[in-house]
C-alpha cells in the first residue's frame, strides 16, 4: 500500500500508473481539466490498444459543458465514455483501476486546483479484496445497476457509508485528527462530542457547523481531503464529508486503513499542518503556494505620496492582469468565473504578488537606494 500526498506528489505517480498499464485502464471522473492525464489515457488506449473506460459525472457544479466536451474528445480516440446516472445528488468519487490489480482511491479531483495547490491524499492499493469491489462498484455505475456494498472498509455512499463512518469514529480510545471541509451531519458530530466528552483528543483541520467542544482549525491553505486518523493506527481516506449529503445522497468512495506507514505519513502531514494553521501566517512547505504572506514587522507603511505614485503606476498594469484572465477565462471555460474557490485563488495569487513584488521593493531601497543617495 501507498499513500499520495499533494500536492507534494504531484501528478507524476498517476501518470506513471496510465503509461504502465498492460490490460486496462478505468477511471472515474467528477472534475476534469489535466491535459497530460487525458494525453496519457489517449496513448494507452491508440498505442498500446488497450481498454480505457471512463464513467464521467453526468453534472457538477458549473462544469457540465466541459464534461461534455471531455466525453466527446475521450470518443473521438476510442476510449469507451459511460455517463453516470441522475438518480443520486452527484457521483463525486474518483478513482482508478489499473489492469484490476490496482486501486487508486482519490479525495482529490484530476485538475491542477487539486492537485497542485490543494492538501489532498490518495490511497493506492492492490488488495484483491478491495480491487475487486471497485471492479464491481465501477461496472455497477456504468451499467446504472445497483451495487450491493462490501467490507465496511470499502465505504461507498450512500450505501454503507454513515454506519462504517459512524462505528470507525465510537471506536476511537485516545486521538481523532480530521481533516474536513465541513463536519455538519447531527449524528456524526455526536459521536465526535461524546467521544471529546470521554476524554478522546478531538482535533479539526477544516470546518464544523455550530459551537464544538473540541478544537477546530481552518487550514491556511486550500483543503479538498476528507480523512480521519483514529488512535495513531487506523485512518480512513476518502470523498465524503462528514455531513449528510455525502454520508446519504451522493457516490462517493474511501478506504478505511490500518497500514503503519500510511497512517504514519497522514500522521505526520496533519501535525504540520497543525502547527503551521496554529501559527497563523506560517504554513506546511507543501501548502506556502496559496499562503497570504504577512509583510514583515519592521515594514514601513505608504506615505500620500506612495499611494499616489502606485495608483498612477498600476493602471497599465491592471490592463495587463486583466488581458491575463481573459485569456485563462478563454482557455478554461466561461464556468470557472462562477467557481468561488477560483475566484478566491486568483484574488489570492494577485495580493501575494502585489505584497512580494512591494517587500522586494523596500529591501532593494534599504540595501541600495540610501548610500546612492548618501553618495549624491
Amino acid at each position: 500500500m501507498k499513500l499520495i500526498i499533494e500536492p507534494d506528489d504531484g501528478i507524476a505517480c498517476l501518470l506513471d500508473a496510465i503509461r504502465t498499464a498492460k490490460k486496462s485502464v478505468e477511471i472515474a471522473v467528477f472534475r476534469f481539466d489535466r491535459r497530460d492525464i487525458e494525453e496519457a489515457l489517449k496513448t494507452v488506449a491508440a498505442e498500446k490498444n488497450m481498454r480505457v473506460v471512463a464513467l464521467i459525472a453526468y453534472s457538477n457544479r458549473g462544469g457540465e459543458k466541459k464534461l461534455r466536451k471531455l466525453e466527446t474528445r475521450f470518443l473521438e480516440v476510442g476510449i469507451t465514455v459511460a455517463r453516470s446516472a441522475p438518480d443520486l445528488g452527484r457521483y463525486h468519487d474518483k478513482y482508478i483501476l489499473i489492469d484490476r490489480r490496482a486501486l487508486y482511491v482519490l479525495s482529490f479531483n484530476f485538475t491542477h486546483l487539486d492537485i497542485d495547490h490543494s492538501r489532498g491524499f490518495g490511497i493506492v492499493s492492490e488488495s484483491p479484496q478491495w480491487v475487486k469491489e471497485a471492479g464491481k462498484l465501477f461496472e455497477a455505475d456504468c451499467a446504472r445497476n445497483p451495487y450491493t456494498p462490501g467490507p465496511d472498509t470499502f465505504v461507498v455512499s450512500p450505501l454503507n457509508a454513515r454506519k462504517a463512518l459512524g462505528a470507525f469514529l465510537r471506536q476511537a480510545k485516545k486521538q481523532l485528527l480530521i481533516y474536513d471541509p465541513m463536519v455538519s451531519d447531527k449524528e456524526m458530530l455526536r459521536i465526535l462530542q461524546e467521544r471529546a466528552k470521554a476524554g478522546v483528543e478531538v482535533r479539526v483541520i477544516g470546518e464544523v457547523a455550530g459551537p464544538a467542544k473540541f478544537d477546530v482549525q481552518k487550514l491556511a491553505g486550500r483543503l479538498h481531503t476528507r480523512t480521519i486518523i483514529r488512535d495513531r493506527r487506523h485512518a480512513f481516506v476518502g470523498s465524503q464529508s462528514l455531513r449528510a449529503a455525502e454520508l446519504d445522497s451522493r457516490r462517493e468512495l474511501g478506504l478505511i486503513i490500518s497500514d503503519g506507514e500510511c497512517v504514519r505519513r497522514l500522521l505526520n502531514t496533519f501535525e504540520s499542518d497543525w502547527v503551521a494553521t496554529c501559527a497563523g501566517t506560517e504554513m506546511a512547505p507543501a501548502m506556502t503556494e496559496d499562503r497570504e504572506e504577512a509583510a514583515p514587522e519592521d515594514a514601513e507603511k505608504p506615505t500620500d505620496r506612495v499611494v499616489e505614485i502606485l495608483e498612477r503606476e498600476l493602471n497599465p498594469l491592471a490592463t495587463e492582469v486583466r488581458e491575463a484572465v481573459r485569456k485563462a477565462v478563454a482557455q478554461a471555460g466561461e464556468e470557472v468565473v462562477n467557481d468561488k474557490e477560483v475566484k478566491d485563488t486568483v484574488k489570492k495569487v494577485v495580493k501575494k504578488a502585489v505584497k512580494e513584488a512591494v517587500q522586494k521593493v523596500i529591501e532593494g531601497s534599504r540595501e541600495g537606494d540610501e548610500p546612492r543617495r548618501r553618495a549624491s
